[in-house]
Formats: C-alpha cells, sequence, structure tokens
C-alpha cells in the first residue's frame, strides 16, 4: 500500500480548530471564522509562507466539504414557506438580480477583466443562506416579515445559482440543449426519490426501526442522509452535471422529507456537526490555500477589481430589495439589500470552475473571492446593525 501523508491535512485541521478559537476570545468581534480560515490559509499557502499544500487526502476532503456545505444549504430551505406573494415578489428579484448582473458582466467584459458575461452574472446571482441566517437569529428577526423575506430571496437566489451554474457551465461539456434534458431527466428521478423516501417516512416498519437505531452507534437516520448525498453526488456526475447542483438538491430533499423532528431533535445537529464540524473547514481553508493572490498583487490595475467586484456584487444583489420596500420598510429593506449581496461559497465554486474551463483568469478568481470575503465581513455586520437599531426603535415606539 504506497505511503499517504497526513501532514497537510494536520494543519488544515488545525486551522479549522483555531479559527473560531481565536475569535472565540474577541466576542464583540462579528468576523464569520470562514474568513479566517481563508485568510489563514492564504497565509500559510502557496501565496504566503507555503507552509501548507494541497495534496490528494486535502483535496478530497475539501470536495467532500463542499458537497457538505451545499447539502446543508439546501438543508435550510423550507419550500412550504416558498409560495404565494413572497414566491412571486422573490422570483422578480431574482430576475431583476440577473438583469443586472448581465449588465454588470457585459461591462466588465469590456473593459477585458472577464471573458464570460454570463459566468459573471452567475456568479454575483447567489446569497450565502447559510451565512445570513446565522445574522437573523441574533436580531431575533427569523420569524419576522423581514427574516421570512431575506429567508426566501436567499433560497430562490442559492438555488438558482446553484441550478444556472450547472446547467451553463458544466465541466463535463455538452451543448445547453443536452443539459437542459439532462436537468430534467435528473429532476424526474429526483422526484422519484423524494417520493420513495416520503412514502417509506410514512412506513410504521420502518419508522420503527429508524427510531430504535437514530441515537445508537448505528447512526441510521445519519448514515441514511450521508447515502443520498454521496448517491445524488454520484447520479448528478453520471449524468454530466456539476455535483454541487446533486449536494444541494439532496439537502433539499432530506428537508422536505424530513418535516416533523419531533422524533429525532438531535438529528440535524448532528449533520452540523459532520460538516461544520470537520469538512466545511477543510474546504474553505482549501480555497485560501488555492488562492492566487500572488497575481492579484502583483499589479495595482488587478488589486483594483477587488471593490469593483464587491460593488458590482453590492448593486447585483442590492438592488432588488426595493422591490420588498412596501412590505417591510425603508430600513429594513437596507438590510435586506445588504444580507441578499452577501456571498461566498457559490463565488469559491464558480471561480473555480472558470479557471477549469479557462473562462477566469486566476487573478480575477482571486478577486471574485476576495470580494467574496469582504461581502461576509462588511455586509452582515451592517445589516446587523441597522437590524437592532430597527428593534431598539420599534420598542421605543411601543414604551411611548
Amino acid at each position: 500500500m504506497p505511503e499517504v501523508s497526513f501532514v497537510n491535512l494536520f494543519f488544515v485541521a488545525l486551522i479549522a480548530l483555531c479559527a473560531p478559537t481565536v475569535l472565540g476570545f474577541f466576542p464583540r468581534l462579528r468576523i464569520p471564522s470562514v474568513v479566517v480560515a481563508i485568510a489563514a490559509g492564504i497565509a500559510l499557502g502557496p501565496s504566503g509562507l507555503r507552509l501548507i499544500r494541497v495534496d490528494t487526502p486535502v483535496q478530497i476532503l475539501a470536495l467532500l466539504g463542499l458537497a457538505f456545505l451545499l447539502f446543508l444549504a439546501g438543508l435550510e430551505i423550507d419550500v412550504r414557506r416558498m409560495r404565494g406573494h413572497l414566491l412571486h415578489v422573490t422570483l422578480a428579484g431574482y430576475g431583476l438580480t440577473l438583469v443586472l448582473g448581465g449588465v454588470a458582466g457585459l461591462a466588465l467584459a469590456s473593459l477585458g477583466w472577464v471573458r464570460s458575461p454570463l459566468l459573471l452574472t452567475v456568479t454575483l446571482s447567489a446569497t450565502s443562506l447559510g451565512l445570513v441566517v446565522p445574522v437573523l437569529v441574533d436580531a431575533g428577526e427569523t420569524q419576522s416579515s423581514t427574516g421570512l423575506t431575506v429567508i426566501a430571496a436567499s433560497s430562490v437566489a442559492e438555488f438558482g445559482g446553484v441550478l444556472l451554474l450547472s446547467l451553463l457551465f458544466s465541466t463535463s461539456g455538452g451543448s445547453i440543449g443536452e443539459r437542459i434534458v439532462t436537468v430534467v431527466v435528473f429532476a424526474a428521478l429526483v422526484a422519484m426519490v423524494g417520493v420513495t423516501g416520503w412514502a417509506a417516512g410514512r412506513s410504521v416498519r420502518l419508522g420503527g426501526v429508524f427510531l430504535r437505531l437514530q441515537d445508537t452507534t448505528a447512526e441510521l437516520r445519519v448514515r441514511a442522509a450521508v447515502a443520498l448525498l454521496i448517491g445524488f453526488v454520484v447520479l448528478a456526475q453520471r449524468f454530466g452535471l456539476e455535483t454541487i447542483l446533486g449536494s444541494f438538491v439532496a439537502g433539499v430533499i432530506v428537508g422536505v422529507v424530513d418535516r416533523d423532528t419531533t422524533t429525532h431533535p438531535r438529528f440535524r445537529a448532528k449533520l452540523d456537526a459532520i460538516g461544520y464540524g470537520f469538512l466545511v473547514p477543510v474546504f474553505f481553508v482549501t480555497s485560501g490555500l488555492q488562492l492566487d493572490l500572488r497575481g492579484l498583487f502583483a499589479s495595482p490595475s488587478a488589486l483594483l477589481r477587488v471593490p469593483v467586484f464587491l460593488l458590482a456584487l453590492l448593486i447585483v444583489r442590492g438592488v432588488p430589495a426595493v422591490l420588498y420596500r412596501g412590505a417591510i420598510g425603508t430600513r429594513a429593506t437596507a438590510a435586506v439589500a445588504l444580507l441578499q449581496a452577501t456571498s461566498l461559497p457559490l463565488i469559491v465554486t464558480a471561480a473555480a470552475i472558470g479557471v477549469v474551463l479557462d473562462l477566469l483568469s486566476p487573478v480575477n478568481a482571486a478577486a471574485l473571492i476576495c470580494a467574496g470575503v469582504l461581502s461576509t465581513l462588511i455586509f452582515p455586520t451592517a445589516a446587523l446593525s441597522i437590524l437592532r437599531q430597527q428593534g431598539r426603535h420599534g420598542a421605543e415606539r411601543q414604551a411611548g
């Protein structure tokens, strides 16, 4: 058996441990730990001190981390809330996002900054649901009209971004027509799996087995979720689609089938422990290790692209929030605009795909990812401040 070194993986795991630990000593410093993990990867990787490199064990676990990140994002989507007027207005908002993204893509392509305006449009169109939900929890807005609007808009944008990225920029090739047919067939199989899972969940005998073994060393419910995740990733690969689509859809299916968690309240926490406790941090640290900052800092014109991409992200995702102003008010609309413009996982994924397909230079990929990192640092903090001020003003009006 060939010898495999886990030295690089050890250092990646150490960074994943230290990032939230250091932030824990500064609770007032509202920086997502993923940002620190990426920054540490940059500092210790090829763009920095060159102490860590991405070898086979790190690469495999990073791929699993990306799959689990999209799986957990899909798990957070509540399709029961995605209906009626809220669904219509958020779909309209996403449509406006694509239009604005197209304009931004064409403008930057005319400057020679990007080779594919369409790829930039899709890259700027997503919102990281996993990053904005904690902000809503901290502000106590998860059940308010503002919170529900953010969650619905983020869900539509994240699903739309993943679908468009898989449909338009699959690394397996094929024409657009072939990919559309493939997506339709894939969706049919997904529906069949979902119906089968729903029917199996209503089986008293099978339900009893799961209930008896779910909190033993068998961890049956967790194993079923992981098997579904990997199965959908394989299915997406077989259909020539991006694995992120399979991961995301697997999470949505589990969320739909597993609505009632009264008999297994720790199930979601266990999945979070596997994902956020182990695999997902490896993905973010590895993203930092692979970031080409040397090329980005080589020229001022390249570095200038970071704030431009950040501004484009704010415009493309933030401006559509004006559609919600009549329902939630001006102050809340500003907060929603900032939260909608918070994006990182899909930017990292799209940048990697763009480099592989030679649609994006490594320097531009690094600039896009840096803009995503800055969005997670600036926008949620500003949005949380606005929401807290709104809460204080509301309390003062009630007291008066």
